[in-house]
């Protein structure tokens, strides 16, 4: 009965791995926005994020371009990179306001889904570092990379990778705060105040809905995390997992709370579980090239993945920027 039972469980361990898939989304093609999903040629894409009806907006930090592809499969220009400069990261709140870091015009714009109407809600477009406890659109920011927002809508968090802080916008007031990172290069001691800690590179954030802020750090190759009391401890650093964090990108938050990074220059997309503390990885060989095979995502190929992105249904989202698509993995 035991050999049974242990027969068993390794079956359906087998079968739960084996249920894992990634397909094509968009791009790899040539054609320029109005053709179909898979016909489109994406120049490095970064970010995704989805309107409240389905459809799908990608945003490319080297093309510039803000591109719909609607739920049809079809694309479109929303806006050209005369708009933007080298932007980075989009995130879209539930009243289908898509929020923009348009990162070496160092400002995040908030663009309204239905009107086009958009506005200037963080940075006044100097590069430098200045505002603190005052309107966010008054500020100066340097490089920001990453953006996203609070669980509940009401914060925005700020990736100001030059000036080696996080901030937090309160988008009722319009105040920016910092909340980690005293624009010193260093590696901050686990416990200490985060606001007064240095920093090597934030350059990306997220948030939990029990007020953890993480942090990925792209030289630093290193995952930190502000608590709710405003402490940060590292839950990665070189030499904690094989192999090493290695230029990680962008990061985001799955279901159950796990932290998802693009670990870009390991050709990797890994998992870190908040519980366990382990990595794993969900999608990549560690080789960049263009493999896709659809059943088994530990066998497809990505190169320098930049962005992530789970959706509520718990599809994980890639931005595959090097191969221009983007990737959908589920039941990972």
């Amino acid at each position: 009965m035991r050999t049974l039972k242990i027969a068993l469980l390794a079956a359906i361990a087998v079968a739960s791995v084996s249920a894992a898939s990634v397909e094509l989304v968009a791009g790899g093609g040539t054609g320029e926005p109005g053709v179909s999903a898979h016909d489109i040629h994406f120049v490095e894409p970064f970010g995704v994020a989805f309107d409240r009806a389905g459809n799908l907006f990608v945003i490319e930090y080297v093309g510039g371009r803000l591109i719909r592809i609607d739920k049809a499969g079809k694309t479109s220009l929303v806006a050209g990179d005369e708009a933007f400069n080298e932007p980075h990261a989009i995130v879209m709140n539930g009243a289908d306001q898509l929020f923009i870091a348009d990162t070496h015009n160092n400002r995040v714009l908030r663009r309204d889904v239905a009107t086009g109407n958009t506005v200037t809600v963080a940075g006044n477009g100097e590069k430098g570092y200045s505002g603190d406890g005052g309107p966010a659109n008054e500020a100066a920011f340097n490089g920001i990379y990453a953006i996203d927002l609070a669980p509940d809508g009401k914060q925005l968090y700020v990736a100001d990778l030059t000036n080696k802080r996080i901030r937090r916008i309160d988008l009722a007031s319009g105040i920016v705060t910092t909340i980690a990172g005293n624009g010193q290069e260093g590696v901050p001691a686990d416990g200490a105040v985060a606001a007064d800690s240095p920093l090597v590179d934030p350059r990306a954030v997220t948030a939990d809905s029990d007020g953890n802020v993480y942090v990925l750090e792209r030289r630093g190759n290193a995952l930190r995390v502000v608590d709710k009391d405003g402490r940060i401890r590292t839950l990665i650093k070189p030499g904690d997992i094989t192999p090493d964090l290695k230029g990680p990108k962008h990061l985001c938050l799955d279901r159950n709370g796990n932290v998802i990074i693009a670990d870009a220059e390991n050709h990797l997309v890994r998992r870190y579980d908040i519980k366990t503390g382990k990595t794993t990885t969900i999608i990549g060989t560690g080789d960049a090239g263009l493999t896709l095979d659809a059943a088994n995502p530990l066998k497809t190929q990505v190169t320098r993945p930049h962005g992530v992105y789970v959706r509520a249904d718990g599809a994980l989202y890639v931005t595959d920027s090097y191969n221009h698509r983007i990737l959908r993995v589920t039941d990972y």
